[in-house]
Parts: C-alpha cells; structure tokens; sequence
C-alpha cells in the first residue's frame, strides 16, 4: 500500500505546485467582477462588449470547475486509501491502481494548460490554411485539414466562423480563414503553423499513383479590441468581388466580398460570408489589424516575412508535420518526434497529443 500512497503524494504536491500557478483565487476575484459587470442595468446595450465579458467569465468558470473538481477527486483518493483494501482481495487494489492512473493522466492534460502563459494565449485565434505544392491533390488536402481543424475545436467547445474560402477549381479548396473563439484557442492552436505534408495515393490520379502534398497552417491571435496599432486609411486598397463557393444558394450574387491590402507592407485579408459588403469590410479591418499588430511586434525579419505571407514556401524541406496514408499509416510531428499510426483518429480531430507535445518542447527551449 505505500506505492499507491506515495503515488498520491506526490500527484498532491504537483498540485499544490500548480494551485500556485493557477492562482485559482485571484481567478475567482476576476469572474466575480465579471458578474457584478454583467449584473448590471444596460450591460446589453453593447452586445460586443457584452459578449467578451460573459464568454470570458464562463471561461474562468469552467476554469475553476476544473481545478475545484481536480482537487475534490483526488481528495476523495486520498481517503480510500485510508481503507484497508488489502484485506478486500486483488481485485480492489486493481480498481484503485486504475483510478490513480486515470486521475494522473486528467492531471498531465491539465498541467499543459500551465504552459500557456504567453501574452496572447488566451485569446481566440484566426487560423488560416494555403494549398501547396501538390495541385488538386494539395487543394483537397487544405479541405482535409479545415475538416480536422473544425472537429477538434468542437470537442474543446469552441465555436467557429468561416470567413473566407477559395475554392478549387476541381476539386478541394485553395485557400480558406477562419475565426476559432474559445479561451486558450490560440495558445492551442499555434502549435498548428508551418507546413503540413500528406502522403498518398492519390485519389485524382487515373493510375492510382503515390503522391506528396503540401499545406501551410498560419494561426494569429484574435485581438479583437486589444489592438492598438493604428492605421493609415491611405496606405490601404480596398476592393470588392463577388463571393465564391462550393455552389448551391450560399454563393453571393453581388460584389459584397471585401478584400483589403495594408500596401507598405503587403498584407491582404478578405471576408466574403458575412451577410453585407459593409458587415465583410469591418470584419476584414479587424483581421488586419490583428495582422499588423503581430507584424509590428514580430522582431525577426524572418517572422514578418511569414506574416507578411512571402517566401514561406509550402513545399519540400521545412514540414512541420507529416500525415502517411501509403505504403504505411503514421502522423509525424518534426519539431518534437510525436508520432501515431492512427491516422483516421487525428484526421477526426484528435491532435491534442500533437498540441501537448509541441508546447512541452517550447517551454524547455
């Protein structure tokens, strides 16, 4: 019984540790202001406004749920293991060997999240995936990705918005941003740019040949209102288009899409699925100012030629991460050595391992 007990021990005391970090209690004095705030006469009357302090009070609140609950469990370990389950035959010691085992994997999911204290972790993101090297193949790949992506934020409960989609011509799509809003989405999530390469065989090849694609992953912070940046109505080109799509009684019959590029510095965002031109065009301006916010914080000239989107080729030689379909089924991740053969789980959304691993490797940089 002392291995069992000292493996509770110890679980106790990295929680303890990370009690600490969390700051559970100024997290509570924050969500309490929060429902003072939303309590208040009027506090409708700026529904954006309004939005941001109830999403992030929930967030604080499954936060805290989280570790209140973390602690209570293990808690309620700590006191069956004053049992003398011994004396209760094998079978009871099993079932508690695999509930400490259950708890101290809830707990290693959980101190990832300590990982995520960088200054714009918490926001949302905005996630954008660009075709590569691999024509029709590449196109298709881009719409395989944007399924995953869309699958994984669901199971994390977050919500998301397509705002703009570039379809191919055959088959697939060309290039497509959207706006994943959920707390931690970002600090998540930026684990997922640069380069994703599939190996296949492909299914647009008459003679069912193996081939390489390719897809670039850029995730920036959604700063919404945080953006401090300023901008010169001068320096930006502003022009309409009509919007495209898959077909069917979504695709726009006006010129109500929005695109917008900032010309000292190169950058273009479009919106093209809100409902008016004017909707696409606030939407669009508050992208780019996210955009440039990252760019003019961005040091490295290197970083601001990825934002910038030039010279970030999406081709052979600087993959973050491969996806193995044929002769042999493997996803690699090539900044950390994370590998699975279940390709179909992590094509459905489950990268979190993939996630967890990139932000262990970062934090012992």
């Amino acid at each position: 019984m002392n291995d069992l007990q000292q493996q509770l021990e110890d679980l106790q005391q990295r929680l303890l540790r990370a009690w600490g970090i969390v700051d559970i209690g100024k997290k509570q004095e924050r969500m309490e202001a929060l429902e003072q705030e939303m309590s208040k006469p009027g506090f409708w009357n700026n529904q954006d406004k309004a939005r941001h302090i109830s999403e992030e009070a929930s967030g604080l609140r499954d936060e805290i749920d989280l570790w209140q609950k973390f602690k209570q469990d293990l808690e309620d370990l700590m006191e069956m293991l004053k049992l003398d389950i011994e004396d209760q035959g094998v079978n009871m010691r099993e079932d508690f060997e695999k509930q400490i085992a259950q708890v101290e994997k809830r707990f290693a999911h959980m101190e990832v999240s300590l990982l995520l204290a960088s200054k714009y972790d918490k926001k949302s993101a905005l996630v954008s995936l660009y075709a590569g090297t691999g024509g029709t193949d590449a196109q298709d790949w881009v719409e395989m990705l944007l399924r995953m992506y869309l699958r994984f934020a669901e199971k994390q409960g977050w919500k998301t918005e397509i705002t703009n989609i570039s379809s191919g011509q055959e088959a697939g799509i060309k290039s497509v941003q959207f706006e994943v809003e959920g707390r931690y989405a970002y600090g998540y999530l930026k684990a997922e740019s640069g380069v994703h390469r599939l190996v296949r065989i492909s299914p647009f090849d008459a003679e069912k040949m193996r081939h390489t694609s390719f897809a670039m992953v850029e995730v920036l912070p959604w700063l919404d209102d945080e953006v401090t940046v300023e901008i010169n109505p001068d320096e930006l080109r502003i022009d309409t288009f009509r919007a495209g799509g898959h077909g069917g009684q979504s695709v726009n019959t006006t010129d109500s899409a929005v695109r917008i590029t900032h010309i000292p510095t190169g950058i273009v965002v479009s919106c093209q699925n809100e409902r008016s031109q004017i909707q696409n065009k606030e939407k669009a301006f508050r992208h780019l100012q996210s955009k440039l916010q990252q760019y003019y914080e961005a040091e490295a000239e290197e970083e601001k030629q990825k934002l910038r989107g030039e010279y970030t080729e999406a081709a052979w030689g600087n993959q973050a991460r491969s996806y193995v379909l044929h002769p042999y089924k493997m996803v690699k991740d090539h900044r950390t050595g994370e590998e699975t053969d279940k390709v179909d789980v992590v094509l459905d959304g489950e990268i979190m391992p993939f996630v967890e691993a990139y932000l262990r490797t970062e934090a012992k940089k």
